[in-house]
């Protein structure tokens, strides 16, 4: 997993899944539920991947795709 490049869907797969927003919290329980076992074989980016789940969400902002807010929950547009 090139977690940069891989992220991006996945977040919005994510939000998507879970009604179209949620909290960081949520999203990050959400993602490690359902994609752990590739995270877990991305050798020392395992330790990375919900800084690497921000950037990501920053990405769908700055294509409009996506606020973050109320503070704290991500929500597509």
């Amino acid at each position: 997993m090139a977690l940069r490049d891989d992220l991006v869907p996945i977040v919005r797969d994510g939000l998507k899944a879970l009604g179209g927003s949620a909290t960081i919290k949520e999203l990050a329980k959400h993602i490690y539920i359902h994609h752990e076992k590739a995270l877990k074989a991305s050798g020392d980016d395992y330790y990375i991947w919900q800084y690497e789940m921000r950037w990501a969400a920053q990405q769908l902002v700055d294509r409009g795709e996506l606020t973050k807010k109320p503070r704290g929950t991500w929500r597509l547009l």
